[in-house]
C-alpha cells in the first residue's frame, strides 16, 4: 500500500468516527440547548464550551500527526480536534457533513491596497510587534476598496477532491461567509499601529474618522459583492452561534446578510472612553450590524460603562460577558432582554490561586445568571501550563454548575 492511500486511509477513518460522534443521540439535545438559548427560550440547561486556541499545540502536537501530505494533515488536524472535544463532553455540536471554504480572489491580493507588516519573534509562539503600513497621511492615499470574485473552476476540482476522498463518509458541503468582519478595530490596529490609533483619536482625530470609515465601507461592499454573487451560506451551527434559522431566504432561495449572524467586538479600543469608543468605533459597526439578522457583541474587552452603546446595537441577541466586565451590572441592564455569553478568565482556569477555586467561582456565576439566558464559555486559551487535564476539570465543573442552576 502507498504512502498516499494510507495516509487517505487515516482520514477516511478518522472521518468515520466524527460521522458517529455527529449522529449520537447527544448531538439533538446540544443542538436544541444552543438554539433555545440563542432565542431566548429556556433550555434544559446553559450551554457550556471551551475553545483551545493556542494549546491545541499542546493537546494534538505536530509531531503526533500521522499525514504528510499538507491538505491531508489539515483534515486529520481538524477531525482529531472534533474527535478530542467528545472527550472533554462540553457543548460542541458536530455536524454530519464537511465544510469546504470557496476559492475566493481578492483585487488586490492583500485586500488593503498595503501591506501588512510585522516584527516577528524567532522563537516559537513568540511574541510580535506592529509594524503597519499606514505611517503618515500620504500613505492613506494608497488604500483601495477590494473586489472579492470566486474562483468557480479552483472551488469545483477543491470540492470534487474532498468529496472522493470523503465518498460514503461524510457529504461535502459549500461554506461561504461575508468575507470581512464587523471588528474594525483589529484592521485599524494592523494599517495604523495600536499607539498610533489611540495618539489619533486624541491628536488626529480627521485622520481617525477617515480609516474607520475606509473600513466600514470595504467590509460592506465586501458584503454587496457576496450578495450579487448569491455565495452566502447559513451560519447557524457551530458553538455560540447554533440557532433556528434567521429569517426567511429570498423567494428565489438566495439568502443574504438578513438571514446570518455578525459576531462582532471592540477590544482594541477596550481602554477607551465610552464616548471616543461610540465616536470611533460603534457608529462605524453600526451601518454594517444593521445588514444582519442578528448580532453577538464583545470578546475579552470591558463593556461594564459601555452597556448603552451595545444595547442600542441594532438587532443585538448576544451581550458577551467578559471575565473583566461586571456581571452584576450586566444582570442589572442586560437581564432577559438579551443572551448573555458569559466568559471565563483562561489564566484562572490554567493557573487556579487556590483549589476548588474554578468550581467556586462557576458555581457563584451561575446562581446570579439563573433566570437569564446564557452560555458559559471558556475561550483564548494558550496553554494548558502543563497539566492536560485543566479543559477536562473545567468542563465537568461548568456543565455541573449549569445543571444545579438551570
Amino acid at each position: 500500500m502507498s504512502k498516499e492511500i494510507k495516509e487517505r486511509e487515516i482520514v477516511r477513518e478518522l472521518a468515520r468516527t466524527v460521522t458517529a460522534i455527529s449522529a449520537e443521540p447527544r448531538m439533538k439535545a446540544i443542538r436544541k440547548r444552543w438554539c433555545d438559548v440563542n432565542a431566548l427560550r429556556k433550555p434544559d440547561r446553559a450551554p457550556v464550551w471551551c475553545r483551545p486556541v493556542g494549546c491545541w499545540r499542546e493537546i494534538i502536537p505536530e509531531e503526533s500527526l500521522l499525514c504528510s501530505d499538507s491538505e491531508l494533515r489539515k483534515m486529520e488536524y481538524h477531525f482529531r480536534q472534533i474527535i478530542h472535544k467528545r472527550e472533554l463532553d462540553d457543548d460542541t455540536p458536530v455536524e454530519g457533513y464537511f465544510e469546504v471554504n470557496a476559492i475566493i480572489r481578492r483585487d488586490p491580493e492583500n485586500t488593503w491596497g498595503l501591506d501588512i507588516g510585522r516584527h516577528v519573534s524567532d522563537a516559537p509562539g513568540g511574541a510580535w510587534g506592529y509594524d503597519p503600513p499606514l505611517k503618515q497621511a500620504a500613505d492613506f492615499d494608497r488604500l483601495r476598496i477590494p473586489t472579492f470574485t470566486v474562483d468557480d473552476a479552483a472551488t469545483r476540482r477543491r470540492l470534487a477532491q474532498i468529496a472522493e476522498l470523503l465518498d460514503g463518509i461524510l457529504p461535502v458541503k459549500l461554506c461561504v461567509g461575508p468575507l470581512l468582519g464587523a471588528t474594525l478595530g483589529t484592521a485599524a490596529a494592523d494599517l495604523r499601529g495600536l499607539e498610533q490609533m489611540m495618539l489619533d483619536m486624541a491628536t488626529e482625530p480627521a485622520l481617525m474618522h477617515r480609516l474607520m470609515a475606509y473600513l466600514r465601507d470595504t467590509v460592506l461592499s465586501a458584503l454587496d459583492q457576496v450578495e450579487a454573487q448569491n455565495l452566502l451560506t447559513a451560519d447557524n451551527v457551530g458553538a455560540m452561534t447554533c440557532s433556528d434559522p434567521i429569517g426567511r431566504p429570498q423567494p428565489d432561495g438566495r439568502l443574504t446578510a438578513r438571514n446570518l449572524w455578525c459576531m462582532a467586538n471592540s477590544q482594541e479600543f477596550d481602554q477607551v472612553s465610552p464616548v471616543m469608543w461610540e465616536e470611533f468605533c460603534l457608529n462605524y459597526q453600526k451601518p454594517i450590524f444593521e445588514r444582519f439578522g442578528l448580532v453577538g457583541y464583545g470578546c475579552c474587552e470591558n463593556l461594564t460603562h459601555k452597556i448603552n452603546g451595545v444595547l442600542s446595537i441594532p438587532n443585538l441577541r448576544i451581550f458577551t460577558c467578559s471575565a473583566w466586565t461586571d456581571l452584576k451590572t450586566v444582570l442589572e441592564r442586560v437581564g432577559r432582554n438579551y443572551c448573555i455569553m458569559w466568559r471565563q478568565k483562561a489564566s484562572e482556569v490554567v493557573f487556579p490561586k487556590e483549589s476548588g477555586t474554578i468550581r467556586q467561582d462557576l458555581l457563584n456565576g451561575a446562581r446570579q445568571l439563573q433566570g437569564c439566558y446564557y452560555q458559559i464559555v471558556l475561550r483564548e486559551l494558550e496553554t494548558l501550563g502543563g497539566h492536560p487535564d485543566r479543559l477536562h476539570v473545567w468542563t465537568r465543573y461548568a456543565r455541573e454548575a449549569a445543571e444545579q442552576f438551570a
